[in-house]
């Protein structure tokens, strides 16, 4: 493929990956409710809050995050094969799919490790989280200089240009008609996979602080409250 060709694609993908992770920022996002619903149903977390996951055995938030991650990955693969029938014609659409579909996962990851994405900072954690699957780093200095809705347009850039790199390098057997539907499928559920698992390390290590510093607190506070008073 002469590079003209590859600079044409490569800038079509990073737009498909901006705008579907854009959109899924926007108009998809997880309903918090709903899926605290789902966490106590369908994996019998004993949990009223997303607070009280710091509660729960961190194997059973671990064995949930799995789950959820494996379900993102045969949705993407789902999506890939009926798409990828298309062959290169159906590739944009398909990034944008895909994007949606990872943001939700990497959404659901963030609640079963306790950030409920209320607050500025946890909306902020989520995107350095999405980067953070995508291979790019992001300063924490960037992020305390920025007010999140300049933040996050910059962040989305960063992992679409990143991103785009390594799908047009992939995705170059979407080029062969007959193979695109296969290859679509298995592409995508590698692609949720990888940035699953990844956005999965960064939240389970947040977690982990944050329930050391929980700890902390509460042995302050206990050893506080039995200190005898003066006479």
């Amino acid at each position: 493929m002469p590079d003209e060709k590859k600079s044409w694609l490569r800038r079509r993908t990073e737009e498909a990956i901006r705008g579907g992770l854009t959109r899924a920022y926007a108009t998809v996002k997880v309903d918090p409710e709903r899926f605290l619903f789902q966490l106590r149903a369908a994996y019998g977390l004993p949990i009223g809050t997303f607070q009280g996951v710091y509660s729960v055995d961190i194997a059973r938030l671990d064995d949930a995050a799995e789950s959820v991650i494996r379900g993102g990955m045969k949705m993407a693969a789902a999506e890939g094969a009926g798409l990828g029938l298309g062959g290169i014609l159906t590739i944009m659409p398909d990034l944008g799919i895909l994007s949606a579909i990872t943001m939700r996962t990497i959404q659901k990851l963030s609640l079963i490790y306790g950030f409920e994405l209320n607050t500025d900072d946890e909306i902020a954690e989520l995107w350095i989280a999405a980067a953070s699957a995508a291979g790019v780093d992001i300063s924490r200095e960037l992020v305390e200089k920025e007010v999140v809705n300049r933040f996050v347009p910059k962040v989305i850039q960063r992992i679409a240009a990143r991103a785009s790199a390594e799908v047009v390098e992939k995705w170059a057997g979407r080029l062969i008609p007959l193979a695109s539907s296969a290859i679509g499928c298995a592409l995508n559920y590698f692609f949720v996979r990888a940035w699953g698992r990844r956005a999965q390390a960064h939240f389970r290590n947040k977690h982990v602080e944050t329930r050391r510093r929980l700890t902390a607190d509460q042995a302050r506070l206990s050893a506080a409250s039995s200190t005898p008073l003066l006479p």
